[in-house]
């Protein structure tokens, strides 16, 4: 199937698609019947994940080899997203982390988790979102990060990134709040993913009671946007410590509103 073909079932996009995280997002959607167009460098995975998601849900199932690191990669899939109609999901799954002190960071890991985390999601989100818009209907998902919402000394660029994913996520919330579309940041906290060795911390060096499963993770995300949530944490058992974070947010940026500098910043 040519990935510009059209497909008799809608379809998602899913970036970072071969392992982890990804994986289990392309098995859950080819379990509510969606076809699926499955995104990451890895030619291999992504044939031997395909051919065992056709098997198992009867769903097709087009490998889309590109490196979202690159423009060309970026516009391979951003054409499929633009240009194909039945295209009614987007995951941006895809994402890199480098952990270290800012100061002691290569130039390339800085540069790397802006082009990944940022830009490549950015740019295939604004290639959807019009058609999206156009027909009342989509769905996009950003698994962004709770270092998003905090910085550790070795996050500083990674919790940028991802603290980017939410704000311009919520962004998309309001904008597209009179339409039939919908957007959800999803917050891990430690995530049994590929994603730990190379980024500096190796995934053995957490505290196991510390880590979720991949599945459970998107398990517990789907559960979470069928309830309605457009941010989601899933490792947060109490959801009022959510709804309080959120109304601290607004109340702070309300407070702002305004000309006068406020008194503890005059002089005595």
């Amino acid at each position: 199937m040519s990935v510009t073909a059209h497909s008799s079932r809608n379809i998602a996009v899913i970036t970072g698609a071969s392992s982890g995280i990804g994986a289990v997002y392309a098995d859950r959607f080819a379990a509510r019947g969606y076809d699926l167009v499955l995104v990451a460098r890895r030619a291999d995975r992504l044939q031997t994940l395909a051919a065992s998601l056709t098997e198992k849900h009867g769903v097709q199932v087009t490998p889309l080899v590109a490196d979202l690191a690159t423009t060309a990669g970026q516009d391979s899939v951003a054409d499929v997203l633009a240009t194909n109609p039945a295209v009614s999901v987007l995951v941006n799954n895809a994402g890199i982390a480098r952990l270290a002190p800012l100061a002691a960071s290569t130039p390339d890991d800085v540069s790397s988790q802006l082009t990944l985390n940022i830009t490549a999601l950015t740019r295939l989100t604004y290639a959807v979102l019009p058609a999206f818009k156009q027909r009342n209907a989509g769905l996009i998902i950003n698994v962004a990060s709770v270092l998003g919402l905090h910085s550790l000394p070795i996050s500083a660029v990674y919790s940028g990134t991802k603290a980017f994913v939410v704000a311009l996520t919520r962004g998309i919330e309001h904008e597209l709040a009179e339409t039939g579309v919908k957007v959800q940041a999803v917050l891990p906290a430690a995530t049994a993913t590929e994603l730990w060795d190379p980024s500096g911390v190796p995934l053995a060096a957490l505290a196991p009671e510390s880590v979720m499963a991949a599945d459970a993770l998107v398990d517990a995300a789907l559960f979470g946007l069928d309830q309605g949530e457009t941010l989601t944490l899933p490792s947060v058992a109490d959801a009022a410590l959510i709804e309080q974070y959120e109304t601290a947010r607004v109340t702070l940026f309300a407070s702002a509103q305004t000309g006068t500098v406020a008194p503890r910043l005059l002089p005595a």
